[in-house]
């Protein structure tokens, strides 16, 4: 994922950073720092949709 891409995106649901957790390319995701959701990139693209986003643990 681009870095400087990384760098202007936040959490759409509470404006937090979010930090790319890149397991593999099928699970890479984006967390976010505040909240905890994770939303997934599919294709190299994130899915910044609160509704699609996994719910911390």
């Amino acid at each position: 994922m681009d870095p400087t891409l990384l760098e202007i995106i936040v959490c759409p649901a509470c404006h937090a950073d979010l930090e790319l957790v890149d397991d593999d390319r099928e699970a890479a995701e984006l967390v976010c720092e505040g909240c905890g959701l994770a939303y997934p990139i599919r294709d190299g693209i994130p899915v910044m949709l609160v509704d699609e986003a996994r719910k911390p643990g």
